[in-house]
């Protein structure tokens, strides 16, 4: 078993390791979000995304937010790269991996990138970074779906992030705001073994207990829609033939009316016939004679 006593969540070893618990990941992001009534619905840590034609990649914790968004969050404590290039690329591989052949562009899934570096990557002492894209000639900012925030792991300006951040680099920093970071904290660094499965099975038992609950509620809105679909379906065929029968019986009714009517005209018809035929023998007359005398 890893010894973590030497390490803090902003390693990577022992991050790994506490973003197996999803209320872990729930927590930071709720802080780094500044959304405490954000809901993590599912997490995947250490997920690899493999890329057959190009570079693939291992993801420290990817999490779906309740509003639909794709979120992973990335430490780092090596400064000697091109993160914002990383940053770039982990976004587009997620975003082509969680997308199906076939999607519409506005249907794209929106991606987060959380960015937590031990070290200030622009320089300026701010605890958090958000990087918008900006149109340049009018300074409007512009949504495309993929949003990028980095966080300064050194950084102490008081703020709920630094607080958190002290837990992730600090060994001997705990902190009660922030009570899942600071409890799994101090049970890898100082629990015994025992102690770690013990608290694991709790957490994977209220993480399914949560997962229960939140599916059910998600499977009941989806069966009433379902239902709503279904039944306006049902209802429009049993409309359609209900206005079949009653359009036959319909039918039926000024079929039989133009029929009477039909009758009646022809036989009144063939009655003037009639009577014209025995008059014009009476008269001694043709039928055309009789017709152009009456006619006259």
């Amino acid at each position: 078993m890893t010894d973590y006593r030497k390490f803090n969540p902003i390693d990577d070893k022992l991050f790994s390791k506490m973003a197996e618990e999803r209320d872990f990941c729930e927590e930071i992001i709720r802080v780094i979000l500044g959304d405490p009534e954000l809901k993590v619905i599912d997490h995947h840590p250490q997920e690899v995304i493999t890329n057959l034609k190009g570079r693939s990649v291992q993801l420290d914790a990817v999490c779906r937010l309740s509003d639909g968004r794709i979120l992973n969050v990335e430490v780092q404590t090596y400064g000697g790269e091109d993160h914002q290039r990383r940053v770039r690329y982990y976004g587009s591989v997620l975003t082509a991996n969680r997308t199906p052949a076939g999607t519409a562009f506005q249907d794209v899934v929106n991606v987060c990138i959380i960015y937590i570096a031990r070290f200030d990557i622009f320089g300026e002492g701010k605890s958090v970074y958000h990087i918008d894209r900006v149109v340049r000639e009018t300074g409007d900012i512009v949504y495309n779906g993929m949003e990028e925030i980095y966080v300064n792991a050194e950084a102490r300006d008081g703020s709920d992030v630094s607080e958190l951040m002290q837990v992730f680099t600090e060994g001997a920093v705990y902190s009660t705001k922030f009570p899942v970071t600071s409890g799994l904290k101090r049970l890898y660094r100082e629990g015994d073994e025992k102690m770690i499965r013990t608290l694991s099975d709790e957490l994977r038992e209220e993480g399914f207990r949560r997962g229960h609950e939140e599916g059910f509620a998600e499977g009941r809105a989806e069966g009433r829609e379902v239902g709503r679909e279904e039944g306006r379906a049902e209802g429009r065929e049993v409309g359609r033939e209900e206005g079949r029968a009653e359009g036959r019986e319909v039918g039926r009714e000024e079929g039989r009316a133009e029929g009477r009517e039909v009758g009646r005209e022809e036989g009144r018809a063939e009655g003037r016939e009639e009577t014209i035929r025995k008059l014009a023998e009476k008269m001694s007359l043709s039928e055309e004679e009789l017709k152009a005398m009456l006619d006259a």
